[in-house]
């Protein structure tokens, strides 16, 4: 009875720091895209795009490396980690740019960037296991 007891919570407790990995990864994620894009307003054409897609590979970096720091994530599995958040937010700038018509399907596609993190973190525990 008692092991059962400290499975479930183990479980849960595993599910509240992948919910806390996805908040973590698409809010600063998130952050960065939006200051990457101020940023890249002031240079004429492209600079809008550019700077959003290198605030977006900065911010999935730093929430990655936030992730490691508040212990959501192992050191281990911070690069499988990245490169899924980084696959998501490739994923995610794909389906805003086809739909700058309205704010919501953008300001959504965030979280496909969280959702890539904790893939990747997901495939890092396979390959360990």
């Amino acid at each position: 009875m008692l092991l059962d007891d400290l499975w479930d919570w183990d479980i849960d407790f595993m599910a509240l720091k992948n919910l806390l990995l996805f908040l973590v990864v698409s809010a600063l994620d998130a952050i960065c895209i939006l200051l990457g894009s101020f940023m890249g307003h002031s240079i004429p054409s492209i600079g809008l795009f550019a700077g959003a897609i290198i605030g977006g590979i900065v911010g999935v970096a730093a929430a990655v490396w936030l992730a490691v720091r508040l212990h959501l994530l192992d050191r281990a599995s911070y690069s499988a980690t990245f490169l899924g958040g980084l696959f998501g937010f490739i994923l995610a700038a794909v389906i805003a740019v086809k739909n700058l018509h309205g704010p919501l399907i953008p300001m959504a596609s965030v979280g496909l960037i969280g959702l890539g993190a904790i893939l990747g973190k997901a495939v890092s525990r396979n390959r360990a296991a």
